[in-house]
């Protein structure tokens, strides 16, 4: 039986200017304790062994550029086939929905997960530049897609629940999931709620 495949795009950072980056390395916090993500172990344990999760590493994820993450993640398509899930992160999100409202997939995934993405620059803190940028149309990322749930949580401090309603505007079928807290911008270390609607969308 061949695996379901999951496309996993990490999130990142983008800044307005090269002096921006630099003030970023220079003052950013440093913590040398294991950082470890839902996205990583615990999700290959709680899928199992009917998932192949493929966790490519974008380009310069620290001081990302949308061309740049285009390329890369285009490499991927050729090997993908059968059931295919997109799980975008963050910056990851907002790619996915720029790359699938953008450019027609020669197959419709399975699902598309889009997990806290910006919807523009309003972010908390943060910059978002480097050409990732929506257009106003976003039917074609629906079109992509046979499902497609966009995830945010109320606490987030990166990016407001504000954008979720922003999403809203523009997708007619999308599901919308709106959690009460995920410390902050998803900084967890299980997330089961997402177990839970992958092994549904393939019915498992």
């Amino acid at each position: 039986m061949k695996k379901i495949q999951i496309l996993y795009i990490h999130g990142g950072d983008t800044f307005k200017t090269h002096k921006d980056y630099i003030n970023f390395l220079k003052t950013r916090e440093i913590s040398i304790k294991e950082r470890i993500r839902w996205s990583g172990e615990y999700l290959t344990k709680a899928l199992g062994d009917d998932f192949q999760i493929i966790r490519p590493r974008m380009p310069l994820q620290d001081n990302a550029k949308y061309e740049e993450w285009k390329i890369q993640f285009e490499r991927y398509l050729p090997f993908l086939s059968g059931k295919i899930i997109l799980i975008g992160a963050s910056l990851g999100g907002i790619f996915l929905a720029q790359y699938l409202s953008e450019n027609k997939l020669p197959q419709k995934v399975l699902s598309a997960y889009l997990i806290c993405p910006p919807y523009d620059d309003s972010l908390t803190g943060e910059d978002l530049d480097g050409g990732f940028k929506l257009k106003e149309n976003l039917s074609l990322l629906e079109k992509n897609t046979q499902n497609l749930y966009l995830l945010f949580s109320k606490d987030d401090d990166v990016v407001p629940i504000a954008h979720a309603a922003k999403y809203k505007k523009k997708l007619n079928n999308a599901k919308f999931v709106i959690f009460e807290s995920k410390n902050g911008h998803f900084v967890i270390e299980e997330f089961p709620e997402i177990v839970k609607m992958i092994k549904k969308d393939i019915d498992i």
